[in-house]
């Protein structure tokens, strides 16, 4: 076989590369004008999170935490340097085949964006456009790589064309990412300045917390963040509306001002993620500043058939919401814009978002809000329910131990253990400890904040040298005591006994 007008492995693997690189790179800059999420890489990026079963994503999610969107990314890039170098190897002797898969990788992008609810028409001009400038790229590299032939002269210049077309494609990118990031939404978060309530939430009374504990009060930059958003929506307080219609009798249209000038107020309250392992640090306590939700809800008029409240991320994020929790007035459903004395961070929904206490917040916590459409449940199902998981999302009555830490050691005799319990809008009652499978002792409880958030606990055990086993169960204030049985967080929620090993010393 004639192998001499073959392309060497290196040089065919360079070409599909490059080519490749140079297509990302084309639709990222595209994507910097018509729209950052229509960007080829980072469509796809969101269409397989929308298309992860729930098994893999909760796998994700418990396994590389608020990590788990730059393993995907990284995941991503690594497929396709692959799919790249293929496309290349499979075209040493003719850019035929290179020439089509370069093209699938172009529809497989444009398809993407055609998914994406959060993209109108215009924003396919960006997977085309990385769909031809990939094909037009491997055919030049293929070219100017065939025609090299074996003189010093022609492998420099193909040295130039290949380098070229990576710095090319390196610049196209660098402005690509400087576009996409021209919207001054920190400016805008700046220019809110400090939000002060006209009521304020109580001040976190003394016995609240116990040593070795969380804090009470989560700082904004540990609060847990788990959504789909590979990237955070970069939404300005000046561009962000909020639209609510539906079933009710007045339909409503407020902007940022509408909001911010209303009387604020400040509620203390805990979230928690449905995607929580059983004592999973998917949970935490901040202060949240907003309005009430149940006064925009009264002031559209709820007509009597909408039960379920579906609301919208302005990337294209549903949750639906039990109607009822919303219009509980001790359950004080905010519409909030602040946390903890500050705007929103960014990653955590500014300029707003829903908090919901009581539910998980699969089904209540929408970020980035923009749309709150008054349905019935079953006629319009949102994002989770889509993937089989449960519709109303009550937070189930759980506890975990933060002390002694798993695997931790300890000095032998007076050992603390303690941790935190929660059954939002319920309250904790009581919270029991053994050790090593032995009688229950009742634990100490923190002085109670409010029945929305977390309750500490700790007590002591007097131990001696080896290992031990702690377990928790709570008791909330119905009487209900927390269930010993295993079920994993999906469709709705995480139950059984957290357990922590130790060792005496």
């Amino acid at each position: 076989m004639d192998t001499s007008d073959r392309l060497g492995k290196r040089v065919a693997a360079l070409v599909g590369v490059l080519a490749v690189a140079a297509a990302l790179a084309a639709g990222h800059v595209v994507a910097g004008f018509v729209g950052p999420n229509a960007s080829p890489f980072l469509a796809v990026g969101n269409t397989a999170i929308d298309l992860t079963p729930s098994w893999l994503k909760n796998f994700a999610v418990r396994t590389f935490g608020t990590y788990d969107k730059v393993v995907l990314l990284g995941g991503m890039g690594l497929t396709i340097v692959v799919f790249a170098v293929v496309a290349g190897l499979l075209s040493r002797r003719t850019p035929l085949p290179g020439l089509v898969l370069a093209s699938v990788l172009g529809l497989l992008g444009v398809a993407a964006v055609l998914n994406r609810p959060d993209l109108g028409a215009l924003a396919v001009v960006a997977p085309l456009a990385s769909l031809v400038v990939g094909v037009v790229a491997f055919r030049f590299l293929h070219n100017s790589a065939r025609a090299r032939g074996s003189s010093d002269e022609s492998r420099r210049t193909f040295l130039k064309v290949s380098g070229g077309v990576a710095v090319g494609a390196g610049v196209l990118g660098g402005f690509g990412q400087f576009l996409s990031g021209r919207v001054d939404v920190e400016g805008s978060r700046a220019a809110v300045g400090r939000l002060t309530p006209k009521v304020a939430a109580p001040a976190i009374p003394r016995g609240a917390e116990f040593p070795g504990n969380p804090t009470f009060i989560t700082q904004n930059r540990d609060f847990y963040r788990v959504d789909t958003a590979l990237t955070v929506p970069r939404l300005r307080a000046e561009d962000w509306h909020l639209r609510i219609h539906g079933l009710v009798d007045t339909e409503l249209n407020l902007d940022y001002g509408d909001i911010r000038g209303r009387p604020l107020v400040e509620r203390t309250i805990t979230m928690t993620c449905v995607s929580n392992e059983v004592g999973g640090p998917y949970i935490s306590t901040s202060n949240f500043i907003g309005i009430p939700l149940r006064d925009l809800l009264m002031e559209a008029g709820v007509q009597p058939s909408a039960d379920q409240l579906f609301s919208s991320s302005i990337d294209g994020w549903t949750a639906g919401t039990p109607v009822a929790d919303l219009m509980d007035q001790r359950r004080g459903a905010l519409l909030a814009i602040g946390m903890n004395g500050e705007p929103l961070p960014l990653e955590h929904g500014f300029p707003a978002r829903m908090v919901v206490p009581g539910l998980y917040g699969y089904v209540s916590a929408t970020k980035w809000v923009v749309d709150m459409e008054l349905t019935r449940f079953g006629e319009k199902p949102f994002y989770w329910e889509e993937r089989g998981w449960g519709t109303r999302g009550p937070i189930k009555t759980q506890s975990r131990i933060d002390v002694p830490r798993g695997f931790a050691s300890v000095p032998a005799g007076p050992v603390t253990i303690a941790g935190i319990a929660w059954a939002q809008t319920v309250g904790i009652a009581r919270v029991e400890v053994r050790i090593d499978g032995g009688a229950w002792q009742e634990a100490d409880l923190g002085v109670e904040v409010n029945d929305q958030t977390w309750r500490q606990w700790q007590t002591t055990f007097q131990l001696t040298a080896g290992s031990h086993r702690a377990e928790v169960r709570a008791t909330d204030r119905r009487g209900m005591a927390q269930t010993e049985m295993r079920v994993p967080p999906i469709p709705d929620g995480a139950t059984g006994w957290h357990s922590s090993l130790f060792t005496v010393e």
